[in-house]
């Protein structure tokens, strides 16, 4: 699927659909923020959250005193329904519409974070695609926090087929030049009852010392 399909998709998902009831709604999201706070990332610090769309990351981050955010997202209508959310707030957010595989960062960020993309970049090339920005878009000392549809998640999310991932799958695929530094998993329970299965990764460049793969 090519940026063109990817945008007329998602346009469409975030026009016809109440945040509430997506599949993947968290009204609090628990995991990526221990995780933001397990990597040392602090208040000041600037973060982006990729395919962000509507998310209530960037409220929680706002709530703990961040001051540095973006959110990415390839939909226009995703983006607004997060900005008239937020009021006032908004307007101290950052906030960027692009495909995150074509994404040019004009500056460094101190954390990557990724809820929404990865398992839907079924093509090898998009996925290289994307690691190349984020690695361009991470500071020297920048980690990233990507979860994906773990082993048992669904082949599908929104009419769209995905590819599912152990960490170690995960951190394969980001290659050498990432280290997976901490794991976790997630039974999401959907708006309707069901559970998916998340796997989150938080990885810091090879390159780095510190803590142990968990």
């Amino acid at each position: 699927m090519g940026t063109r399909q990817r945008k007329t998709h998602w346009e469409r998902v975030w026009s016809e659909k109440d945040e509430a009831t997506t599949s993947w709604f968290q009204a609090a999201p628990a995991v990526s923020l221990d995780l933001i706070e397990r990597s040392g990332t602090q208040p000041g610090d600037p973060v982006i959250d990729v395919g962000g769309g509507a998310s209530r990351l960037v409220d929680h981050l706002l709530d703990g005193g961040f001051t540095d955010v973006t959110v990415l997202d390839i939909s226009a209508a995703g983006l607004q329904r997060a900005q008239r959310r937020l009021g006032e707030r908004a307007a101290a957010v950052h906030w960027i519409e692009a495909d995150a595989t074509e994404f040019r960062p004009r500056r460094a960020y101190r954390l990557w974070h990724d809820r929404a993309v990865f398992h839907f970049l079924l093509d090898a090339g998009d996925r290289a695609r994307y690691l190349a920005v984020m690695d361009q878009a991470l500071a020297s000392d920048g980690q990233a926090v990507i979860a994906t549809f773990g082993p048992d998640g669904p082949l599908k999310c929104s009419g769209l087929d995905t590819v599912r991932y152990s960490a170690g799958e995960l951190a394969a695929e980001l290659g050498s030049r990432w280290r997976l530094v901490e794991q976790r998993a997630e039974a999401h329970r959907t708006p309707l009852g069901r559970e998916q299965h998340f796997g989150y990764g938080r990885f810091a460049r090879a390159a780095m010392r510190g803590a142990e793969t968990r």
